[in-house]
């Protein structure tokens, strides 16, 4: 069994990498994670002084592997973005292409069951605001806006949302990135 540590920018990525979907996910692939999913509160704290001791007490409990979950935003590319994130050996870094929120996209089962409607977004990581696209469609499809991103990752994961779903969507290369990363860390051992 491998150990790992999450670090994530925020409450949302915390929320589904804490699920027990995702779990389930870990545990089938002889990932054991040492600690709770570590949220650092903001992309801009995943290179300081608080994420390099959070890593550490990840690596004291155990820890052969850190991976970071952040988000693409307006960065230009993903090694853009692993840049402004802490680096060290055992350190992996995963970006989320534009937003985590894209990952919801690509689950045409769960936003159907919410919208009520046969849904499919086709190219779920080209928006450059996927919260923004949600929120239209929560609008169009439920008479609702989104007001709090929590309670949608809330709403989503009670739908049933998975990584895994969104990761088997054609064109959301991220999750699936995410996903085979895990999985290569696992074989590895």
């Amino acid at each position: 069994m491998v150990k790992i540590g999450l670090l994530v920018e925020g409450h949302c990525e915390e929320m589904i990498l804490s699920s027990k979907a995702f779990k389930q996910f870990l545990t089938d692939c002889d990932l054991e994670l040492v600690d709770r999913i570590i949220n650092v509160r903001g992309k801009n704290n995943l290179n300081t002084t608080i994420a390099r001791s959070q890593a550490q007490i990840l690596r004291d409990q155990g820890a052969q592997w850190i991976v970071v979950l952040r988000d693409l935003d307006e960065m230009a590319t993903a090694e853009d973005a692993r840049k402004e994130v802490i680096d060290g050996n055992d350190i992996l870094v995963c970006v989320a292409v534009k937003e985590l929120e894209a990952w919801f996209l690509a689950d045409s089962e769960t936003l159907s069951v919410i919208f009520k409607t046969n849904f499919f977004c086709e190219f779920p990581e080209l928006d450059a605001k996927p919260v923004d696209q949600l929120k239209r469609l929560s609008i169009q499809y439920r008479n609702r806006g989104i007001d709090d991103k929590r309670k949608f990752t809330n709403l989503m994961l009670n739908a049933g949302f998975t990584v895994e779903r969104a990761a088997e969507h054609p064109n959301c290369s991220s999750a699936r990135y995410f996903l085979t990363t895990l999985q290569t860390l696992a074989s590895a051992n």
